[in-house]
């Protein structure tokens, strides 16, 4: 496994280097934005290790850069900064922990255990496709920068079929995915839904396929 520590303290970023290579992991040190972008490009790496506070930039920038090109490499914000908006910050901008200055090594070596054992992928927080945009966040949508008031059940109706673009997505699986268990699947709730999300859709847009429906197969979101 490859970490990537990204401090500019060089005492703490020598000793986290020292403490993860005992580990058995294979490390690399940036002690600015430059560096760590520029080691970014050349290198893969499992996880980083991410101070906010660097001398050229930003960690928070670092952060969103990196979402744009990788969904994947793991990502610890490790920062002296306690303000719970700044945890919130790193963490809707794609970080999968944080940790604050100054930690227990015990405890950091346990969240990189924990989250090299993980597969996952991060789902970016706004979605655009045309000129539509979903904010997964605010659970807002806007059309031309126009936004579009929907119900939740539209709103979740329309993000399973924007984050599976170019599927048909069958009645049954949509059901499941948008509704629960005690709901009656055999009722026409979810057509009634999907009418009101074209009409909505078709309002804002001046088309009337932004959802098709192929017969035998399913719905499917009919924008590029």
């Amino acid at each position: 496994m490859r970490l990537l520590v990204v401090e500019d303290e060089l005492n703490i970023a020598t000793a986290m280097e020292k403490i993860l290579k005992k580990d058995g992991y294979a490390v690399d040190v940036a002690l600015t934005g430059r560096e760590a972008e520029d080691l970014m490009v050349i290198n893969e790496y499992d996880l980083i290790l991410l101070d906010i506070r660097l001398p050229d930039t930003d960690g928070f920038t670092i952060l969103s850069k990196l979402r744009e090109v990788s969904e994947t490499v793991r990502v610890i914000i490790v920062s002296a900064n306690r303000e719970i908006d700044d945890r919130i910050k790193g963490l809707d901008l794609g970080a999968n922990d944080y940790i604050v200055k100054p930690f227990d090594v015990q405890e950091l070596r346990a969240r990189i255990r924990a989250l090299l054992r993980r597969n996952f992928v991060v789902k970016p927080n706004i979605i655009k496709i045309e000129e539509m945009e979903i904010d997964l966040t605010s659970h807002r949508v806007s059309y031309q920068n126009r936004e579009l008031i929907l119900t939740m059940k539209e709103y979740s109706i329309l993000v399973y079929l924007a984050e599976n673009k170019g599927k048909s997505i069958s009645a049954e699986e949509l059901y499941n995915h948008i509704w629960n268990e005690d709901s009656n699947p055999f009722t026409s709730v979810m057509r009634v839904h999907i009418y009101s999300l074209r009409k909505k859709l078709s309002n804002a847009t001046g088309r009337d396929d932004i959802i098709t429906n192929v017969k035998g197969l399913g719905y499917s979101l009919n924008l590029d």
